[in-house]
Order: C-alpha cells, then sequence, then structure tokens
C-alpha cells in the first residue's frame, strides 16, 4: 500500500502566492475604480499622497517617493506632474542640492487625501468582507488578517 507524500513545500508556496495574487489583483481593482468614481484620483496618486501626507513637511525627494509607492523614476514624475495640474502637490528643489527634486503636498491635496483615505478604508473592508466569504479566497483574507491580530 502506497502512502500519500505530503505536498513539497514550494507547491504549496506556490499556491498560497497565487490566491494571494489574485486577492491582491481584485481587491486593488475595487481600490482604484472606487477612487476614481469617488475622488478622480488613480490609485497612485492616492498612495503618493498618503506617503506625502506621512513625511516630514508633506514632501519627499521624487526617488523616495517613486520607491515607496512602487513606480520608476520616469513614472513618478508624470504622476507629479498630474498632482500638481489638479493643485494637490508641487515640485521644489533641494535647497542644499539644486539637482534634488522633492514633491510636496498641498492643502489641498491634504484635503483630496483626508476624504479619499475615508473611501479607501470603507471599501478595503467591504472587499476583503467579500472575499473572506468565498471559499478559494476566504483562507488566503483570514490568513492575512490573522498574521496582524485582525480577525
Amino acid at each position: 500500500m502506497k502512502t500519500s507524500q505530503p505536498a513539497p513545500a514550494h507547491a504549496s508556496d506556490q499556491a498560497l502566492w497565487s490566491r494571494t495574487l489574485v486577492l491582491f489583483t481584485r481587491v486593488e481593482r475595487e481600490l482604484s475604480q472606487a477612487l476614481q468614481r469617488r475622488h478622480g484620483i488613480s490609485l497612485s496618486e492616492f498612495r503618493s499622497l498618503e506617503n506625502l501626507h506621512r513625511a516630514d513637511n508633506g514632501e519627499l525627494r521624487m526617488q523616495d517617493l517613486a520607491e515607496r509607492v512602487g513606480l520608476g523614476q520616469s513614472s513618478v514624475t508624470r504622476l507629479v506632474g498630474r498632482l500638481e495640474k489638479t493643485g494637490y502637490a508641487h515640485k521644489d528643489l533641494c535647497p542644499s542640492d539644486k539637482r534634488g527634486v522633492y514633491a510636496v503636498i498641498t492643502e489641498d491635496g491634504r484635503r483630496r487625501y483626508q476624504d479619499a483615505c475615508v473611501t479607501y478604508v470603507e471599501v478595503l473592508s467591504s472587499v476583503l468582507n467579500t472575499f473572506a466569504a468565498d471559499p478559494e479566497l476566504g483562507p488566503t483574507v483570514q490568513a492575512l488578517r490573522g498574521a496582524h491580530g485582525l480577525r
């Protein structure tokens, strides 16, 4: 009689990662649609405003913002350009190094972030609650919440 061997760890890791990516993609889509519909900003713009809002003096070097948001340098430059056009941020030169450029949040940007943050939190919780009931994605949601004591 042949006994069943447990699946190698890498196979279960791959399955977990696959479910995590499916969950991530679906949550990101819902967040993106809600932020665009209700506040006229993209998810990347929201995350940029969030990082600027939390930064000392409301400013970050462009390369630091790019790293925190997960974008390349040219993409974050275009993103900050869009935020400038809407009045939510502006660029400023580093006083000690004229080659250094900062993204700086404006008061309008702070207000837009705070309004959008309410939507972000509502939609995130709602979507995660919905997926928690899904037989395929529920265990992943519970694992993520359990890892942070959020059950």
